[in-house]
C-alpha cells in the first residue's frame, strides 16, 4: 500500500470517527445509503438521455454513409452508455431486493463502488459521443482536440480534484 493510500485511509478513519461520535452506525448507514441513492437520481437522467440519443442515431438519415471508424466509435460509446446504465441502476435494484435483509453496510459499500465505475463509464461515453459528433461535423483534428480537452476537464473535476483533497486529508467537520 502506498503512502498516499495510507494517508487517505487515515483521513477516512478520522472522518468516520467524528461522524460516529455524533450518530449511531445504523443512522450513518441509513444516511449514507440515502445520499448514494440521491446522487444516483442526479446521474441517471444524463445516462438515459445519452442512451436514448445513441439508440436513435443509426435510424437517422445518412447513417448508412458513416465510416467504419465512426461506426466503431459509435458502438464503443453505446457499450459504455449501456455499462453506465447498468452500473448506476444496480444499487437501486440491489436496495430493493435487500432492504429488509439489514445489510446496509454492503449496499453502501458496493453501491458506492458501482456508482464510481458507472460515472466513469458515463464520462467515457460522453467523450465518445463528443468525438463522434465532432468528427462528423468538423473532421479528426477538431474532434481529437475537443474530446481530449473534454476528457481532461472530466478527469480533473470528477476525479483529480476530489481525490487530491482526500489524499491531503482535507475535510469539513460539517458533514
Amino acid at each position: 500500500m502506498g503512502e498516499d493510500d495510507e494517508r487517505a485511509q487515515e483521513a477516512a478513519r478520522r472522518d468516520a470517527a467524528a461522524v460516529e461520535a455524533e450518530e449511531s452506525e445504523k443512522e450513518r448507514l441509513d444516511r449514507n445509503l440515502m445520499e448514494l441513492l440521491g446522487e444516483l437520481r442526479v446521474a441517471l437522467p444524463g445516462v438515459q438521455v445519452l442512451f436514448a440519443f445513441l439508440l436513435a442515431v443509426p435510424f437517422a438519415t445518412g447513417w448508412k454513409g458513416i465510416s467504419d471508424a465512426d461506426q466503431r466509435i459509435y458502438f464503443a460509446t453505446l457499450l459504455l452508455s449501456t455499462a453506465a446504465s447498468a452500473l448506476l441502476i444496480a444499487p437501486t435494484i440491489q436496495h430493493r431486493l435487500l432492504f429488509r435483509a439489514e445489510d446496509k453496510r454492503w449496499l453502501v459499500e458496493v453501491g458506492s463502488r458501482l456508482a464510481i465505475w458507472g460515472l466513469g463509464c458515463l464520462a467515457l461515453a460522453m467523450q465518445g459521443a463528443l468525438l463522434l459528433v465532432a468528427h462528423i461535423m468538423f473532421g479528426w483534428p477538431t474532434a481529437i482536440v475537443a474530446a481530449g480537452l473534454s476528457t481532461l476537464g472530466f478527469a480533473f473535476l470528477w476525479y483529480a480534484l476530489p481525490l487530491s483533497r482526500r489524499v491531503r486529508g482535507k475535510h469539513s467537520n460539517l458533514d
